[in-house]
């Protein structure tokens, strides 16, 4: 949330211009909810991949314990975090889309 509100903070400008020259309160709505979820989808990628690597190593370290990376653990922890994304990428969306062009543009 701290990250898509920075986003929106650093980006207003921007906001205030898409805004200007016709954007709707939904187009910006959706562009930082997209944003948000993709980014919490990269960072589920990352971290799954990360498990998945430690739990070769520790297999590979200890012989006689086998760290195994069910698919069903894969699929629930993308979707947790792509859900947290969404969730999380609500109200600085929200607060995106409700900017007044005029103010946007004179955002410094």
């Amino acid at each position: 949330m701290n990250i898509m509100l920075v986003s929106v903070t650093e980006r207003t400008r921007e906001i205030g211009l898409r805004k200007a020259v016709g954007a709707k309160r939904g187009d910006v709505l959706i562009q930082f909810l997209i944003e948000a979820m993709v980014l919490a989808a990269v960072g589920g990628v990352i971290g799954v991949t990360l498990g998945w690597g430690l739990a070769r190593v520790v297999s590979t370290f200890f012989g006689e314990f086998q760290a195994v990376v069910g698919a069903d653990a894969v699929i629930i922890s993308l979707v947790v975090a792509t859900a947290v994304g969404l969730f999380f990428g609500i109200f600085p969306a929200y607060r995106a889309s409700r900017l007044n062009p005029i103010d946007a543009l004179r955002y410094e």
